[in-house]
């Protein structure tokens, strides 16, 4: 089976990419690679080195939910249609929405990892302004919901969200992330402290709301999302506050051992997002064998049920009460750090991701492309 994924090279959904595309290649599934965005450094696509069957195609076009977008779309809808004539994939696995709309008849499965008017409902609590903009993307969005063979979403709650704003799918699975439990330690001997990743600034991540109240934890804060590759000469971008109510380190972008290693020492991980469809993260916490204490929205109650201790949405009271609680309780820690390790070790591996995935694909092609 060959199959064409494309991916986005400026958000999270990277690390899904890299599971996604690692598991199917070590299924023996011939993988071509087209990412959109920017365009990564070398030490970036480094996983990809050792993945025989695989094929990177690295572009710079801007995504759907990126100013003047509708610029890019035209021009990058026909090189993905013309790398179909020329590859002839079994199928196409798509992350952004417009792409479900490509005039091919290969099957085209469009993955929903976020959206632009759930976001602003979400994080800013209203529907977006309307604007010439707005419109364009909306419409894109519901031409290649409507023309995709498939949309595969992280959660029931995107699913819904995706219905709500735009317009409901031929055909709709929900395949919850998955990561490979070989990638994380979960049994170093944890530190009395809480970590978090998103930036201070960031109205979606909120993770400010860790500075608002006295907190008995120390707290640190990695102030972005994706990884880095080793430098050649160490940087420090670390900056440590400490007040009489709270002690905060912020830390700037981290290097994959490093951010494994604060994970791994962590006791609770800190998930304060508004909106959060994928929840890598938090995933990611999981595996390390974090205590995880998470934002009361619908997509964290879904995947983490009560393997996770929940404060009042959006509530930064609530969520310094409730990191007390876990600290006067180190029994009650314990035990939630273990719910969280059991839930992410019998639901969100890569295996089961990957098995997933598969049987969808399988499900789209013709008999005689199965049996071939």
């Amino acid at each position: 089976m060959h199959v064409l994924v494309t991916a986005d090279t400026l958000s999270g959904s990277w690390t899904y990419t890299r599971e996604l595309v690692t598991g199917l290649i070590t299924r023996g599934v011939r993988v071509t690679l087209v990412s959109f965005g920017e365009i990564p450094l070398p030490e970036e696509t480094a996983w990809m080195d050792l993945l025989h069957g695989l094929e990177y195609r690295p572009t710079a076009f801007r995504l759907e939910w990126m100013d003047e977008a509708q610029f890019d779309l035209v021009e990058s809808s026909q090189f993905l249609t013309s790398l179909v004539g020329e590859l002839r994939p079994d199928v196409l696995h798509l992350h952004q929405f417009c792409h479900g709309n490509l005039p091919v008849k290969t099957p085209r499965i469009v993955m929903a990892h976020g959206d632009v008017i759930g976001w602003t409902q979400a994080v800013q609590g209203c529907a977006p302004r309307f604007t010439r903009w707005l419109e364009w993307y909306r419409e894109t969005v519901i031409r290649g919901i409507s023309r995709a063979d498939a949309v595969v979403a992280p959660s029931a709650w995107m699913l819904d969200t995706i219905r709500a704003n735009y317009v409901p799918p031929q055909r709709e699975v929900v395949i919850y992330p998955g990561r490979n439990p070989i990638f994380f330690n979960p049994y170093v001997s944890k530190e009395d402290s809480v970590l978090s990743v998103g930036r201070l600034l960031d109205a979606g991540r909120q993770v400010f709301l860790l500075t608002q109240y006295s907190i008995p934890f120390s707290i640190c804060i990695v102030g972005a999302d994706r990884t880095i590759p080793q430098p050649h000469v160490p940087i420090r971008a670390d900056v440590k506050v400490a007040t009489e109510q709270n002690c905060v380190a912020i830390r700037g972008p981290q290097t994959e051992p490093q951010l494994r290693a604060l994970y791994s020492r962590a006791a609770v991980y800190a998930a304060t997002a508004r909106y959060e469809p994928l929840g890598m993260s938090a995933l990611d916490a999981a595996f390390s064998r974090c205590a995880i204490v998470a934002n009361d929205i619908p997509s964290f109650r879904e995947v983490w049920g009560d393997a996770a201790l929940y404060f009042r949405t959006n509530d930064g009271r609530s969520l310094a009460e409730t990191l007390r609680g876990l600290d006067s309780d180190r029994a009650l820690r314990q035990a939630y750090s273990d719910r969280a390790y059991t839930r992410a070790r019998e639901r969100f591996t890569a295996k089961r991701m990957i098995d997933e995935y598969l049987d969808l694909y399988r499900s789209l092609l013709p008999a005689r492309s199965i049996a071939a």
